[in-house]
């Protein structure tokens, strides 16, 4: 993905990444167990002061969303996002599955994001995967960019910690896998904290570093207010 400007390679991909293949095929005698203990419908509603995703800038300024999600007894997943992108709006399509096995949680889904005729960008696809154990998750996405001069292909995996209201992240996006200086390296620093009943805030520092080493590293500090509640 080209990182100099151009809006229409400013996306990065995806806000909701379950997910890894699954290197568990011995585990056939474990119980699988779904990641959701009830179906049911929520809803949520959100800010921030600037919209950054996997290290790159979407808005130069604040970002309202609002989501909606259906979970099923057996773990299966669908959801949408809608997101306010400046020159008008980012709406994501997602499903999949995620449950454990032991103490050990995984999921495979599929996602896609999508813009109005007046946003910035065009639509990417992509496969979701992941892995974790304890406070550690592992993640792998892969997909398609589809740019009207022909289709480019994406990667981005990176690894999570969460230690209470804390949480890390580093990541590498890969925007084009046929350039050798299209990628770049990012690590989050969140914390987040409830400030009133289904009230949530967080803060977030961001720091990029891109592959080629004509572009200047980058930093960002993000506040994100967020309101979850259910609707069945």
């Amino acid at each position: 993905m080209n990182q100099t400007g151009d809006k229409h390679m400013k996306k990065s991909f995806q806000l909701k990444s379950l997910v890894l293949s699954m290197a568990v095929a011995g585990a056939a005698s474990l119980a699988v167990v779904p990641a959701t203990s009830q179906a049911g419908v929520s809803a949520n509603i959100g800010a921030v002061s600037n919209y950054i995703f996997r290290g790159v800038e979407q808005t130069e300024s604040a970002s309202a969303s609002a989501g909606l999600d259906y979970e099923n007894d057996s773990g299966f997943y669908l959801g949408t996002w809608v997101a306010d992108v400046e020159t008008g709006l980012e709406y994501d399509l997602y499903g999949g599955w995620s449950g454990s096995i032991g103490e050990v949680s995984l999921g495979l889904g599929a996602t896609t994001f999508r813009y109005t005729d007046t946003a910035f960008d065009y639509p990417y696809n992509e496969v979701n995967a992941s892995l974790g154990y304890g406070m550690f998750t592992i993640g792998y996405d892969k997909g398609v960019y589809e740019d009207p001069a022909g289709d480019i292909d994406y990667d981005h995996k990176y690894i999570g910690v969460e230690y209470g209201s804390f949480g890390v992240t580093v990541g590498m996006l890969d925007g084009d896998l046929d350039a050798d200086d299209d990628a770049l390296t990012y690590v989050d620093v969140g914390y987040s904290t409830e400030l009133s009943a289904g009230l949530e805030g967080s803060v977030t520092y961001t720091y990029v570093s891109p592959e080629d080493s004509d572009l200047d590293s980058d930093t960002f500090l993000v506040f994100g207010v967020s309101k979850s509640f259910d609707i069945m």
